[in-house]
């Protein structure tokens, strides 16, 4: 692979980064970890609605059984679906409010909104518009929560595929308690009362309120506050989190560099207007390249299937030969501690080792492989869910079993992929400047992708004559886009591991068609040359750019 990445960190030994031996400590892993629990918002969501729904109990309470089949398809689909909807206009609130009130106010207002939806979800008696209304609130401020959060601002550059990584780890954190949650719901509440689903949905207040308590123990992003002309103050919290004095040459030489890049793009921009930001957003090739690359990741992965079959576990196993509700519950959370696993190995050993495009590229490939076999799968028993009356005959028990294994494979690699780099890369992509706007765009086209593949899995699935592609049709479309997104990753994307967030620009000053293959190589010789100008200056011994040499350095 072009442009391939530098020497592995080894994260038992950070240490030997040659870093100044107080940046990596409990401080940032408070701050990192106390944002990175925003990523339980979407798990919790996925994890619980689908068990939730398929509770007897709440399907009486709604009048579920008076609809007809297709109603019955197109409502469940809406129920599910109605948070990733709410998402695209929080997602789209979000730059407004980060730039506004900055990113401490703007995590504690999304909380509000998020339990504001829940509890009316909760109390909705038997009214399928407040289920909608409760739900699209909720996703206001589930929306919000991949924009808001500043975990890649404040992270060291030799680590911040870890640390942006921990926010997809507490999606998989969310997943794996609302699956076992509504396990043991279903286990031993019974489905006869209310509880049933509503113990299992107060799982969204409990983390709501758990991130909004931290909140208030936690240091503004000094690149906020850079950007709001507070440099004093910025210098003040980048000390803090790298527990270092405000004089340290390392704080100095951060906030230099950020202060540096910040005037740089303001001075290329002609001020602070927003035609400034729309015209670097678009007119500027880089950044407009880096406009299509994060967009076509939120489009690729998406409608790769994983997410959805996230979504709808329960009813994917069952159709692939898993009977009775309560094993169903359990294969799909053991599918969750699966996907968790996977997400701890990627943020730890892969991600800032192997770099964001191998282990992308190893994720897709997994998930091809799992993609194709069910889809095979469902070609030679195109009655499973089809015909309610089919039963599986025991010569095809055996390639059930197969396909079920290949969800899980699918998970693995969707947790180590597509899921992990949708987030890393639109975090670490854009220029301070225009940060905030770019993210808030890519994540409102992220919930307005997840909401078209959510909704629309339900009614894939259904036979051709009630206006579906069938089961087996559903999983070989999955298969495609997952295969078209490899190629064009493998042609496109760059690698990003190890650059600091100011140092990105390096990557895209080559033709567009040249950045996914050449562009590290390229980036490379610019440090050298940067790196010989700083030595000659007498630059700032500790500046953080990608290729400085320091004494044991081992950052990718």
């Amino acid at each position: 692979m072009a442009g391939g990445v530098k020497k592995p960190v080894n994260i038992f030994r950070l240490k030997n980064l040659g870093e100044p031996k107080n940046v990596f400590n409990w401080r940032l892993w408070f701050a990192v970890t106390s944002f990175a629990l925003l990523g339980a918002a979407r798990g919790v969501d996925e994890g619980l609605i689908s068990g939730a729904f398929n509770s007897k109990d709440f399907q009486r309470t709604i009048n579920y059984s008076s609809y007809s089949t297709v109603d019955q398809t197109n409502i469940k689909a809406n129920v599910s679906a109605m948070v990733q909807i709410g998402s695209v206009g929080g997602a789209l609130f979000a730059f407004v409010i980060c730039d506004r009130i900055g990113r401490i106010w703007a995590t504690r207002q999304l909380c509000l909104l998020w339990i504001l939806g829940i509890a009316i979800f909760m109390g909705n008696n038997g009214s399928l518009g407040a289920v909608y209304a409760g739900r699209f609130i909720a996703g206001l401020g589930v929306g919000q929560t991949p924009v808001v959060g500043p975990i890649a601002e404040i992270a060291p550059a030799s680590i911040r595929g870890l640390c942006t990584c921990l926010f997809t780890g507490f999606v998989y954190v969310g997943i794996v308690l609302a699956y076992f949650t509504n396990y043991g719901a279903q286990i031993n509440l019974g489905d006869t009362t209310h509880v049933r689903w509503l113990a299992p949905t107060s799982v969204h207040i409990i983390f709501a309120g758990i991130i909004f308590i931290l909140t208030f123990f936690q240091f503004e992003s000094p690149r906020y506050l850079i950007k709001r002309g507070r440099h004093e103050k910025a210098a003040e919290n980048m000390a803090h989190i790298r527990h270092l004095s405000v004089d340290d040459p390392y704080v100095i030489s951060e906030i230099a560099a950020i202060r540096a890049a910040h005037e740089e793009e303001l001075e290329a921009t002609m001020g602070a207007s927003w035609y400034g930001v729309l015209k670097e957003m678009f007119l500027m090739p880089s950044n407009l390249y880096r406009l299509y690359l994060s967009t076509m990741v939120q489009f690729m992965s998406q409608w790769s299937g994983a997410g959805s079959i996230t979504l709808y576990a329960p009813d994917l196993f069952k159709l692939l030969g898993i009977t009775g509700q309560n094993e169903s519950l359990l294969v799909t959370a053991v599918f969750g501690l699966v996907k968790f696993a996977a997400a701890v190995v990627c943020a730890l050993f892969l991600v800032d080792v192997i770099g964001r495009k191998r282990a992308l590229l190893l994720g897709i490939a997994l998930q091809a492989i799992a993609m194709v076999y069910v889809a095979g799968f469902l070609t030679a028993v195109p009655e499973l869910g089809i015909d309610d009356s089919y039963v599986l005959p025991t010569a095809k028990v055996a390639a059930s079993r197969g396909a079920i294994a290949m969800i899980y494979i699918s998970g693995v690699g969707w947790a180590l992929g597509w899921n992990s780099m949708q987030y890393l890369l639109t975090a670490e992509l854009f220029p301070l400047r225009i940060r905030a706007v770019s993210t808030s765009l890519v994540m409102t086209l992220h919930f307005v992708n997840q909401y078209g593949s959510s909704r629309a899995l339900p009614n894939m699935l259904l036979a051709t004559d009630d206006g579906g592609i069938t089961p087996m049709g559903t999983f070989w479309f999955f298969a495609a886009v997952t295969i078209i997104g490899g190629l064009w990753v493998w042609f496109f994307v760059p690698e990003t591991a190890g650059r600091s967030l100011e140092s990105m620009d390096r990557l895209f000053d080559l033709p567009w068609y040249k950045i996914g293959r050449y562009g590290n190589q390229d980036a490379e010789q610019k440090d050298e040359a940067y790196n010989e100008k700083e030595a000659i200056a007498g630059g700032v011994q500790h500046i953080d750019v990608v290729d400085e040499k320091r004494p044991g350095d081992t950052r990718v």
